[in-house]
Formats: C-alpha cells, sequence, structure tokens
C-alpha cells in the first residue's frame, strides 16, 4: 500500500491475541516525523485491527513516506484491504 507496509505472520502457539510490531525507518524523516507516523500507525491499529486483523498473528506496520499526509481515512480503508488480501 501506498502508506504503509504490512507483514503478518500467524504464531501458531494457539493464542488467539493479535501482537503488533511498529517501525519507520530514517529515510522517512527526522524523529519529529517518524514519532508522528508511528503514532498514526498507531491510531489506525487500534481503529481497524480489532474487526479485521488475524487472530493469533503478528502484524507489523512499516510506515512509507507517502503515509505521512495521507489522510486516516484512506489508511484504514488501505489496511482492511490489506488484511482482506491476507484472509484469501
Amino acid at each position: 500500500m501506498p502508506g504503509f507496509v504490512l507483514l503478518v505472520r500467524p504464531r501458531g502457539d494457539g493464542d488467539p491475541a493479535m501482537r503488533l510490531g511498529l517501525t519507520v525507518s530514517k529515510k522517512v524523516g527526522n524523529a519529529v516525523v517518524r514519532n508522528r507516523m508511528k503514532r498514526r500507525l498507531r491510531e489506525l491499529s487500534r481503529a481497524v485491527l480489532p474487526q479485521a486483523g488475524i487472530a493469533g498473528a503478528d502484524h507489523v506496520l512499516i510506515g512509507r513516506y507517502s503515509g505521512i499526509e495521507r489522510d486516516f481515512a484512506l489508511l484504514a480503508d488501505e489496511l482492511r484491504r490489506a488484511l482482506g488480501k491476507l484472509r484469501k
């Protein structure tokens, strides 16, 4: 997706809890920009993962530069679509 990269890996340990990892590299910007992107990704995951996430899996969101100014509703829609593709 243009605003982020999503990686999902089932743990296979029988625990239905979803775990989340966030990362934003220095290529995205300085510390202020990276922290802002992490806050956006954290809020995005709070909004989308409880309904659309994959139970018992680790979800990793890698922030991209274009995700900084991208509309939040558009990011949420992209995350839902990416999770939908993974479920198939």
